[in-house]
Protein backbone atom coordinates (compact mmCIF):
# COMPACT_ATOMS: atom_id res chain seq x y z
CA UNK A 1 0.00 0.00 0.00
CA UNK A 2 1.03 3.60 -0.58
CA UNK A 3 1.59 6.16 2.17
CA UNK A 4 -1.48 7.23 4.10
CA UNK A 5 -0.51 10.78 3.13
CA UNK A 6 -2.34 10.04 -0.13
CA UNK A 7 -5.56 9.49 1.83
CA UNK A 8 -5.30 12.92 3.46
CA UNK A 9 -4.87 15.75 0.96
CA UNK A 10 -5.39 19.34 2.05
CA UNK A 11 -6.98 21.39 -0.72
CA UNK A 12 -10.01 23.14 -2.10
CA UNK A 13 -13.44 21.52 -2.52
CA UNK A 14 -15.94 20.63 -3.65
CA UNK A 15 -14.62 17.38 -5.14
CA UNK A 16 -11.31 15.60 -4.82
CA UNK A 17 -11.89 13.63 -8.03
CA UNK A 18 -13.51 16.45 -10.03
CA UNK A 19 -11.57 19.43 -8.67
CA UNK A 20 -8.32 18.38 -6.98
CA UNK A 21 -7.49 15.64 -9.49
CA UNK A 22 -8.02 17.70 -12.66
CA UNK A 23 -6.18 20.64 -11.11
CA UNK A 24 -3.22 18.41 -10.26
CA UNK A 25 -3.27 16.95 -13.78
CA UNK A 26 -3.38 20.45 -15.30
CA UNK A 27 -0.35 21.48 -13.24
CA UNK A 28 1.64 18.47 -14.47
CA UNK A 29 0.62 19.04 -18.09
CA UNK A 30 1.51 22.72 -17.92
CA UNK A 31 4.99 21.80 -16.67
CA UNK A 32 5.44 19.63 -19.76
CA UNK A 33 4.26 22.35 -22.15
CA UNK A 34 4.75 25.70 -20.38
CA UNK A 35 5.03 27.66 -23.63
CA UNK A 36 1.80 26.45 -25.19
CA UNK A 37 -0.40 29.19 -26.64
CA UNK A 38 -3.59 27.16 -26.26
CA UNK A 39 -4.75 24.23 -24.16
CA UNK A 40 -7.70 21.96 -24.83
CA UNK A 41 -9.08 19.67 -22.15
CA UNK A 42 -11.60 16.97 -23.05
CA UNK A 43 -13.59 15.62 -20.10
CA UNK A 44 -15.19 12.19 -20.37
CA UNK A 45 -17.79 10.20 -18.47
CA UNK A 46 -18.49 11.28 -14.91
CA UNK A 47 -16.07 14.21 -15.12
CA UNK A 48 -18.15 15.65 -17.94
CA UNK A 49 -21.55 14.65 -16.52
CA UNK A 50 -21.10 16.45 -13.18
CA UNK A 51 -18.07 18.61 -13.89
CA UNK A 52 -19.89 21.93 -14.03
CA UNK A 53 -21.58 21.42 -10.68
CA UNK A 54 -18.26 20.24 -9.26
CA UNK A 55 -16.42 23.32 -10.68
CA UNK A 56 -14.06 21.18 -12.77
CA UNK A 57 -13.75 23.80 -15.50
CA UNK A 58 -12.97 26.48 -12.93
CA UNK A 59 -10.19 24.32 -11.47
CA UNK A 60 -8.69 23.90 -14.94
CA UNK A 61 -8.95 27.61 -15.76
CA UNK A 62 -7.21 28.45 -12.50
CA UNK A 63 -4.11 26.54 -13.62
CA UNK A 64 -4.10 26.87 -17.41
CA UNK A 65 -5.78 30.25 -17.79
CA UNK A 66 -9.38 30.85 -18.84
CA UNK A 67 -8.46 32.82 -21.97
CA UNK A 68 -6.18 30.15 -23.39
CA UNK A 69 -8.12 27.04 -22.37
CA UNK A 70 -11.01 25.29 -24.09
CA UNK A 71 -12.97 22.63 -22.22
CA UNK A 72 -14.98 20.02 -24.11
CA UNK A 73 -17.62 17.92 -22.36
CA UNK A 74 -18.28 14.31 -23.44
CA UNK A 75 -20.49 12.79 -20.70
CA UNK A 76 -21.66 9.86 -22.80
CA UNK A 77 -18.17 8.78 -23.83
CA UNK A 78 -16.00 6.81 -21.43
CA UNK A 79 -12.29 6.14 -21.68
CA UNK A 80 -11.03 2.70 -20.68
CA UNK A 81 -9.68 2.11 -17.16
CA UNK A 82 -11.81 4.63 -15.19
CA UNK A 83 -15.02 6.73 -15.51
CA UNK A 84 -13.13 9.93 -14.62
CA UNK A 85 -11.06 10.29 -17.77
CA UNK A 86 -9.63 13.43 -19.33
CA UNK A 87 -7.34 14.31 -22.20
CA UNK A 88 -5.08 17.35 -22.35
CA UNK A 89 -3.84 18.79 -25.65
CA UNK A 90 -1.27 21.60 -26.03
CA UNK A 91 -0.90 23.81 -29.13
CA UNK A 92 1.60 26.36 -30.41
CA UNK A 93 1.06 28.25 -33.67
CA UNK A 94 -1.97 26.02 -34.22
CA UNK A 95 0.27 22.95 -34.22
CA UNK A 96 -0.16 20.23 -31.65
CA UNK A 97 2.72 19.99 -29.18
CA UNK A 98 1.47 16.95 -27.31
CA UNK A 99 -1.44 15.28 -25.58
CA UNK A 100 -1.96 13.28 -22.41
CA UNK A 101 -4.73 10.97 -21.21
CA UNK A 102 -5.07 10.82 -17.44
CA UNK A 103 -7.61 9.58 -14.90
CA UNK A 104 -8.78 11.04 -11.59
CA UNK A 105 -9.24 7.91 -9.49
CA UNK A 106 -10.48 9.42 -6.21
CA UNK A 107 -9.13 11.41 -3.31
CA UNK A 108 -7.24 13.72 -5.66
CA UNK A 109 -5.02 10.90 -6.96
CA UNK A 110 -4.30 10.86 -10.69
CA UNK A 111 -2.92 8.05 -12.87
CA UNK A 112 -2.21 7.94 -16.57
CA UNK A 113 -2.36 4.98 -18.92
CA UNK A 114 1.27 4.04 -18.30
CA UNK A 115 1.13 3.89 -14.51
CA UNK A 116 -2.53 3.10 -13.90
CA UNK A 117 -1.82 -0.29 -12.32
CA UNK A 118 1.68 0.52 -11.09
CA UNK A 119 2.44 0.22 -7.41
CA UNK A 120 5.89 1.77 -7.46
CA UNK A 121 5.20 3.97 -4.43
CA UNK A 122 4.07 1.21 -2.09
CA UNK A 123 5.73 1.42 1.33
CA UNK A 124 3.63 -1.17 3.19
CA UNK A 125 4.14 -4.87 2.52
CA UNK A 126 0.65 -5.51 3.87
CA UNK A 127 -2.55 -4.62 2.02
CA UNK A 128 -5.39 -6.37 3.87
CA UNK A 129 -6.95 -6.03 7.29
CA UNK A 130 -6.24 -9.70 7.95
CA UNK A 131 -2.52 -9.03 7.54
CA UNK A 132 -2.67 -5.98 9.80
CA UNK A 133 -4.56 -7.89 12.49
CA UNK A 134 -2.07 -10.75 12.33
CA UNK A 135 0.78 -8.25 12.75
CA UNK A 136 -0.91 -6.68 15.77
CA UNK A 137 -1.62 -10.10 17.27
CA UNK A 138 1.96 -11.31 16.80
CA UNK A 139 3.67 -8.15 18.02
CA UNK A 140 1.22 -6.75 20.55
CA UNK A 141 1.20 -3.45 18.68
CA UNK A 142 -1.75 -1.22 17.80
CA UNK A 143 -2.68 -0.17 14.27
CA UNK A 144 -1.19 3.29 14.62
CA UNK A 145 2.18 1.74 15.48
CA UNK A 146 2.21 0.06 12.07
CA UNK A 147 2.15 3.54 10.58
CA UNK A 148 5.04 4.52 12.82
CA UNK A 149 7.07 1.55 11.59
CA UNK A 150 6.46 1.85 7.84
CA UNK A 151 6.15 5.60 7.22
CA UNK A 152 9.06 8.02 7.41
CA UNK A 153 9.54 10.32 10.37
CA UNK A 154 7.66 13.19 8.73
CA UNK A 155 4.33 11.38 8.97
CA UNK A 156 3.47 12.65 12.45
CA UNK A 157 4.14 16.28 11.59
CA UNK A 158 2.03 15.80 8.49
CA UNK A 159 -0.86 14.24 10.43
CA UNK A 160 -0.70 17.07 12.96
CA UNK A 161 -1.06 19.49 10.03
CA UNK A 162 -4.01 17.41 8.80
CA UNK A 163 -5.65 17.58 12.22
CA UNK A 164 -5.21 21.34 12.36
CA UNK A 165 -6.72 21.71 8.87
CA UNK A 166 -9.67 19.54 9.91
CA UNK A 167 -10.32 21.69 12.98
CA UNK A 168 -9.98 24.87 10.93
CA UNK A 169 -12.58 23.59 8.46
CA UNK A 170 -15.01 22.92 11.32
CA UNK A 171 -14.36 26.35 12.88
CA UNK A 172 -14.78 28.15 9.57
CA UNK A 173 -17.91 26.21 8.74
CA UNK A 174 -19.49 27.03 12.09
CA UNK A 175 -18.76 30.72 11.59
CA UNK A 176 -19.95 31.02 8.00
CA UNK A 177 -23.62 31.48 7.24
CA UNK A 178 -25.66 32.24 4.14
CA UNK A 179 -26.49 30.25 1.02
CA UNK A 180 -24.27 27.74 -0.74
CA UNK A 181 -23.25 28.52 -4.34
CA UNK A 182 -25.36 27.22 -7.22
CA UNK A 183 -29.02 27.15 -8.24
CA UNK A 184 -30.18 24.79 -5.46
CA UNK A 185 -30.15 27.71 -2.98
CA UNK A 186 -29.23 25.52 0.01
CA UNK A 187 -28.84 27.47 3.24
CA UNK A 188 -25.93 26.65 5.51
CA UNK A 189 -27.12 24.81 8.64
CA UNK A 190 -23.97 24.11 10.67
CA UNK A 191 -24.08 27.27 12.80
CA UNK A 192 -27.75 26.90 13.75
CA UNK A 193 -27.38 23.17 14.44
CA UNK A 194 -24.44 23.86 16.72
CA UNK A 195 -26.25 26.58 18.64
CA UNK A 196 -29.40 24.48 19.09
CA UNK A 197 -27.43 21.38 20.09
CA UNK A 198 -25.45 23.24 22.73
CA UNK A 199 -28.67 24.61 24.21
CA UNK A 200 -30.53 21.29 24.25
CA UNK A 201 -28.14 19.20 26.35
CA UNK A 202 -28.75 15.47 26.93
CA UNK A 203 -28.08 12.77 24.33
CA UNK A 204 -29.85 14.64 21.54
CA UNK A 205 -27.71 17.70 22.14
CA UNK A 206 -24.53 15.62 22.03
CA UNK A 207 -25.27 14.01 18.73
CA UNK A 208 -26.44 17.37 17.43
CA UNK A 209 -22.99 18.80 18.07
CA UNK A 210 -21.46 15.97 16.03
CA UNK A 211 -23.99 16.75 13.29
CA UNK A 212 -22.96 20.41 13.29
CA UNK A 213 -19.26 19.60 12.98
CA UNK A 214 -19.87 17.33 9.98
CA UNK A 215 -22.17 19.89 8.37
CA UNK A 216 -19.59 22.62 8.91
CA UNK A 217 -16.92 20.77 6.93
CA UNK A 218 -19.32 19.56 4.22
CA UNK A 219 -20.62 23.11 3.73
CA UNK A 220 -17.09 24.49 3.55
CA UNK A 221 -16.39 21.87 0.90
CA UNK A 222 -19.52 22.73 -1.07
CA UNK A 223 -18.38 26.35 -1.10
CA UNK A 224 -15.00 25.39 -2.53
CA UNK A 225 -13.07 26.25 0.62
CA UNK A 226 -10.18 24.33 2.22
CA UNK A 227 -10.88 20.82 3.53
CA UNK A 228 -8.98 17.57 4.02
CA UNK A 229 -9.88 14.55 1.92
CA UNK A 230 -10.86 11.73 4.28
CA UNK A 231 -10.80 9.93 1.97
CA UNK A 232 -12.52 12.36 -0.49
CA UNK A 233 -13.82 15.92 -0.44
CA UNK A 234 -17.43 14.76 -0.66
CA UNK A 235 -16.98 12.74 2.54
CA UNK A 236 -14.56 15.12 4.26
CA UNK A 237 -16.86 15.96 7.17
CA UNK A 238 -17.25 12.53 8.76
CA UNK A 239 -13.86 11.86 10.37
CA UNK A 240 -13.19 15.42 11.65
CA UNK A 241 -16.65 15.56 13.22
CA UNK A 242 -16.17 12.29 15.10
CA UNK A 243 -12.67 13.18 16.24
CA UNK A 244 -13.53 16.66 17.54
CA UNK A 245 -16.72 15.37 19.19
CA UNK A 246 -14.75 12.70 21.08
CA UNK A 247 -11.97 15.14 21.96
CA UNK A 248 -14.39 17.57 23.58
CA UNK A 249 -16.56 14.89 25.19
CA UNK A 250 -13.77 12.84 26.77
CA UNK A 251 -10.91 15.39 26.90
CA UNK A 252 -8.81 13.34 24.49
CA UNK A 253 -5.27 14.60 23.87
CA UNK A 254 -4.20 15.70 20.41
CA UNK A 255 -1.55 12.98 20.45
CA UNK A 256 -4.20 10.27 20.70
CA UNK A 257 -6.32 12.01 18.08
CA UNK A 258 -3.42 12.03 15.62
CA UNK A 259 -2.80 8.34 16.29
CA UNK A 260 -6.47 7.69 15.51
CA UNK A 261 -6.06 9.62 12.24
CA UNK A 262 -3.18 7.26 11.41
CA UNK A 263 -5.36 4.21 12.06
CA UNK A 264 -8.18 5.70 9.99
CA UNK A 265 -5.67 6.25 7.20
CA UNK A 266 -4.77 2.56 7.18
CA UNK A 267 -8.45 1.64 6.94
CA UNK A 268 -9.00 4.02 4.04
CA UNK A 269 -5.83 2.78 2.37
CA UNK A 270 -7.01 -0.84 2.44
CA UNK A 271 -10.27 0.15 0.75
CA UNK A 272 -8.52 2.31 -1.84
CA UNK A 273 -6.07 -0.52 -2.63
CA UNK A 274 -8.53 -3.40 -2.82
CA UNK A 275 -11.71 -1.68 -4.06
CA UNK A 276 -12.13 2.07 -4.68
CA UNK A 277 -12.87 5.39 -2.99
CA UNK A 278 -14.17 6.94 -6.21
CA UNK A 279 -17.88 7.74 -6.38
CA UNK A 280 -17.65 7.62 -10.17
CA UNK A 281 -16.36 4.07 -9.98
CA UNK A 282 -18.33 2.46 -7.11
CA UNK A 283 -20.93 5.00 -5.99
CA UNK A 284 -21.12 6.82 -2.68
CA UNK A 285 -20.43 3.61 -0.76
CA UNK A 286 -16.80 4.19 -1.74
CA UNK A 287 -16.82 7.72 -0.35
CA UNK A 288 -19.22 8.02 2.60
CA UNK A 289 -18.93 4.28 3.31
CA UNK A 290 -15.16 4.51 3.50
CA UNK A 291 -15.30 7.68 5.59
CA UNK A 292 -17.67 5.95 8.02
CA UNK A 293 -15.39 2.91 8.24
CA UNK A 294 -12.39 5.17 8.91
CA UNK A 295 -14.20 7.19 11.58
CA UNK A 296 -15.70 4.07 13.20
CA UNK A 297 -12.29 2.43 13.56
CA UNK A 298 -10.71 5.66 14.79
CA UNK A 299 -13.45 6.13 17.40
CA UNK A 300 -13.13 2.55 18.62
CA UNK A 301 -9.38 3.01 19.12
CA UNK A 302 -9.81 6.33 20.95
CA UNK A 303 -12.34 4.73 23.29
CA UNK A 304 -9.96 1.92 24.23
CA UNK A 305 -10.88 -0.77 21.73
CA UNK A 306 -8.61 -3.67 20.85
CA UNK A 307 -7.41 -4.15 17.26
CA UNK A 308 -10.18 -6.73 16.80
CA UNK A 309 -12.79 -4.24 17.99
CA UNK A 310 -11.35 -1.52 15.75
CA UNK A 311 -11.65 -3.91 12.79
CA UNK A 312 -15.23 -4.79 13.76
CA UNK A 313 -16.23 -1.12 14.00
CA UNK A 314 -14.68 -0.38 10.60
CA UNK A 315 -16.39 -3.44 9.09
CA UNK A 316 -19.80 -2.23 10.26
CA UNK A 317 -19.13 1.29 9.03
CA UNK A 318 -18.64 -0.04 5.51
CA UNK A 319 -21.13 -2.92 5.61
CA UNK A 320 -24.08 -0.68 6.40
CA UNK A 321 -23.35 1.59 3.46
CA UNK A 322 -23.17 -1.18 0.87
CA UNK A 323 -25.03 -0.21 -2.30
CA UNK A 324 -25.15 3.51 -1.51
CA UNK A 325 -25.51 5.38 -4.79
CA UNK A 326 -23.84 8.63 -5.85
CA UNK A 327 -26.59 10.81 -7.34
CA UNK A 328 -25.82 14.48 -6.57
CA UNK A 329 -28.61 16.78 -7.67
CA UNK A 330 -27.43 19.04 -10.48
CA UNK A 331 -23.90 17.71 -10.08
CA UNK A 332 -23.41 19.82 -6.94
CA UNK A 333 -21.81 18.29 -3.85
CA UNK A 334 -24.80 19.39 -1.75
CA UNK A 335 -27.87 17.14 -1.94
CA UNK A 336 -27.68 14.45 -0.59
CA UNK A 337 -23.94 14.77 0.09
CA UNK A 338 -23.96 17.26 2.97
CA UNK A 339 -26.56 15.45 5.08
CA UNK A 340 -24.82 12.14 4.44
CA UNK A 341 -21.71 13.46 6.19
CA UNK A 342 -23.70 14.25 9.31
CA UNK A 343 -25.59 10.95 9.38
CA UNK A 344 -22.40 8.95 8.72
CA UNK A 345 -20.66 10.71 11.62
CA UNK A 346 -23.42 9.61 13.98
CA UNK A 347 -23.35 6.10 12.54
CA UNK A 348 -19.60 5.95 13.11
CA UNK A 349 -20.12 6.57 16.82
CA UNK A 350 -22.81 3.87 16.85
CA UNK A 351 -20.51 1.37 15.13
CA UNK A 352 -17.71 2.07 17.61
CA UNK A 353 -20.08 1.68 20.56
CA UNK A 354 -21.48 -1.57 19.21
CA UNK A 355 -18.00 -3.01 18.63
CA UNK A 356 -16.79 -1.99 22.08
CA UNK A 357 -19.70 -3.85 23.70
CA UNK A 358 -18.60 -7.01 21.86
CA UNK A 359 -15.49 -9.15 22.15
CA UNK A 360 -14.54 -8.22 18.59
CA UNK A 361 -15.61 -11.57 17.13
CA UNK A 362 -17.98 -11.60 14.15
CA UNK A 363 -18.69 -13.66 11.04
CA UNK A 364 -18.07 -11.29 8.15
CA UNK A 365 -14.59 -9.76 8.00
CA UNK A 366 -13.67 -6.24 6.97
CA UNK A 367 -11.79 -7.59 3.95
CA UNK A 368 -14.89 -9.49 2.79
CA UNK A 369 -17.01 -6.36 3.04
CA UNK A 370 -14.44 -4.35 1.07
CA UNK A 371 -14.43 -7.00 -1.67
CA UNK A 372 -18.23 -6.95 -1.69
CA UNK A 373 -18.28 -3.17 -1.94
CA UNK A 374 -15.97 -3.22 -4.93
CA UNK A 375 -18.05 -5.84 -6.70
CA UNK A 376 -21.30 -4.03 -5.88
CA UNK A 377 -19.86 -0.83 -7.33
CA UNK A 378 -18.83 -2.54 -10.53
CA UNK A 379 -22.32 -4.03 -10.86
CA UNK A 380 -24.00 -0.67 -10.25
CA UNK A 381 -25.48 1.03 -13.31
CA UNK A 382 -23.63 4.13 -14.48
CA UNK A 383 -26.49 6.52 -13.68
CA UNK A 384 -25.96 5.78 -9.98
CA UNK A 385 -22.23 6.47 -10.06
CA UNK A 386 -21.73 10.25 -9.97
CA UNK A 387 -23.34 11.08 -13.29
CA UNK A 388 -26.46 12.82 -11.91
CA UNK A 389 -28.56 10.82 -14.38
CA UNK A 390 -30.43 8.65 -11.90
CA UNK A 391 -31.80 8.48 -8.37
CA UNK A 392 -32.45 11.77 -6.60
CA UNK A 393 -30.73 13.71 -9.35
CA UNK A 394 -33.32 12.50 -11.85
CA UNK A 395 -36.41 12.69 -9.68
CA UNK A 396 -36.06 16.19 -8.23
CA UNK A 397 -37.28 18.82 -10.69
CA UNK A 398 -36.94 21.98 -8.66
CA UNK A 399 -34.07 23.42 -10.65
CA UNK A 400 -32.72 23.79 -14.16
CA UNK A 401 -29.66 21.83 -15.18
CA UNK A 402 -26.60 23.97 -15.81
Amino acid sequence: MESIKDIYTIGFGPSSSHTMGPQKAAEEFKKKYPHAELYKVILYGSLAATGKGHFTDQALYKVLGARKTTVEWKPEEYLPLHPNGMEFVAYFNKEELGRWKVFSVGGGTIRDEKNFYARENDIYDMSTMQELLAFCDNTGRAFWEIVDIYEDSSIWDYLETVWKAMKDAIFNGLNNEGVLPGPLRIARKAASYNMKANNIGSILGGIGVAFSYALAVAEENATGNTVVTAPTCGSAGVLPAVLLFLKHTYQISDTRIVRAIATAGLIGNIIKTNASISGAEVGCQGEIGTACAMASGAAAQILGGSPAQVEYAAEMGMEHHLGLTCDPIGGFVQIPCIERNAIAAARSLDCASYALLSDGKHRISFDQVVETMGQTGRDMQAQYRETSLGGLAREWKGYKLI
